[in-house]
């Protein structure tokens, strides 16, 4: 494959370009990101070294860079990851996510059809029928769109969980502008032809997450010793895909997956933010107990001193909209592909953990803002 991957300075695209070179060394990767403020281009360093991995810095939206980045490099698959993608910066400001999630995922959907169907590289029957019954790169070309199960709204405790066929009831501007772009991917295929998939994930967490979300932040927040923000009663209920597990699931899909169709993907691991939160901190108290050298490097934080972690807790003001639960079901995913995640939630947060603590230097950057320079 030929593969373009928007957005790989970010969180899971980095993990997702790590998974697929140790997985197919033979592929090209070409990377488009445009480094806003979670994107970094240090994610990346070690990639550069290998041939067939190019990196391009630019905006999706510019649909004159996207057209001359996928007829350079032969591309003949794109996985789309590149996104505004935090929910609170969507409320405080909406119009980013309107121009990258929206703009920017029609200007690779422009280009594709421009270079894959209208310039003879596809099959462009009407509304991808020929390809039904097998995977979507029949046609030689691939379309892979990266989405959120927050399009799908919000559950009650004991509603079931989200599955392909829930209907879309987004409810912050980040939500609503994934659900645009979503409907935009299914449009190009039923009209145009072209080879689409689309998955919808949970919240993942993982090596790499940028630290304004709940996992690093409350993580680096111990190291530091500074309080772990909790909103309202913190008993909203996320499903927990570990970042990996995500990355296998796109595999599969890329692979196997029937073109035009969306498939969940989760991990299984549904935790309220304040059990994910307590988690943390016990695994954080036995990491300080065990390891002597971690008192000495985070002296600020309560376990240098052997203080539960969970002393830092402190319940702030819920934010607006804030949905009660999110919860995957990945029975389609499961049965037609075989996907299962490997990780269940308190092993892929230790794994997380540790690695937070072997990269002090990666997260120091971020916070000194000497990442950007």
């Amino acid at each position: 494959m030929n593969i373009l991957v928007t957005g790989a300075a970010g969180f899971i695209g980095t993990n997702f370009v790590n998974y697929w070179r140790e997985r197919y060394p033979a592929d090209s990767i070409t990377v488009l990101d445009a480094l806003t403020y979670a994107g970094n281009r240090s994610n990346l360093e070690a990639m550069l070294e290998h041939n067939g991995f190019t990196f391009v810095r630019g905006s999706i939206c510019d649909y004159d860079l996207v057209m001359e980045v996928m007829q350079k490099h032969c591309v003949d698959t794109l996985v789309h990851f590149a996104a505004e993608s935090h929910v609170d910066r969507s409320i405080d400001g909406p119009d980013a996510f309107i121009e990258t999630n929206v703009v920017g995922t029609h200007t690779l959907l422009k280009a594709a059809k421009k270079l894959w169907l209208d310039n003879g590289g596809g099959n462009g029957a009407g509304d991808g029928s020929a390809n039904k019954a097998g995977s979507a790169r029949r046609g030689g070309h691939h379309f892979h769109h990266v989405s959120t199960d927050e399009v799908f709204g919000t559950l009650a405790g004991d509603d079931p969980a989200f599955c392909e066929l829930t209907p879309y009831a987004p409810n912050s501007p980040y939500a609503a502008s994934k659900a645009a772009s979503d409907h935009l991917v299914r449009a190009y295929h039923h009209t145009y032809g072209l080879n689409v998939t689309t998955s919808n994930c949970s919240n993942n967490y993982g090596p790499y997450q940028f630290p304004e979300k709940l996992i690093p932040l409350c993580l680096v927040n111990i190291l530091q010793g500074k309080p772990l923000p909790i909103y309202g009663d913190g008993k909203q209920i996320r499903d927990w895909l570990y970042v990996d597990d995500h990355s296998r699931g796109i595999d599969l899909i890329l692979k196997r997956g029937r073109v035009g169709e969306t498939y969940n993907i989760g991990g299984n691991s549904e935790y309220t933010n304040i059990d994910a939160v307590r988690l943390l901190c016990q695994l954080l108290d036995e990491e300080f107990s065990e390891n002597g050298s971690l008192r000495e490097r985070f002296p600020d934080g309560p376990c240098a001193a052997l203080d539960p972690a969970s002393s830092l807790i402190n319940y702030v003001t819920d934010r607006p909209g804030h949905d009660t639960r999110y919860a995957i079901d990945a029975a389609k995913i499961t049965s037609e592909l075989g996907y299962t995640p490997a990780e269940r939630f308190p092993g892929g947060l230790k794994k997380t953990v540790r690695w937070y603590l072997e990269n002090e230097s990666w997260w120091q950057c971020i916070l000194d803002g000497s990442y950007r320079e």
